[in-house]
């Protein structure tokens, strides 16, 4: 299944759990994204699809200033896996694609 859409993540992390939005798209045959989230939108980068196994990195600086590195597996229209920061624990994540707007007939 593709990796490809747009994502509604839950991380818990240890001061609660975080929504964000992860928006994958194929452009030919690389996998390029964007993360939406805290009233910020950052770059995904380094960017790694291995079969149903996607990895990414994204800086964000709310609600502090962090590295992230994801490491989620897609199963359908969910997805988990885990995102880590620096030196501190993993936290787990969950996530769900948002269903395709319909088009009027």
């Amino acid at each position: 299944m593709s990796a490809e859409g747009t994502w509604n993540l839950s991380i818990a992390t240890p001061i609660g759990k975080i929504k964000a939005v992860v928006e994958l798209r194929d452009q030919d045959g690389i996998l390029t994204g964007v993360a939406h989230g805290a009233g910020e939108e950052v770059a995904l980068t380094d960017i790694i699809r291995v079969g149903d196994r996607v990895t990414w990195k994204q800086a964000i600086t709310k609600p502090m200033r962090l590295n992230l590195t994801f490491d989620v597996t897609v199963h359908g229209d969910t997805l988990q896996g885990t995102s880590k920061a620096g030196r501190l624990p993993s936290s787990k994540v969950t996530g769900e694609r948002q269903a395709a707007p319909k088009h009027p007939a």
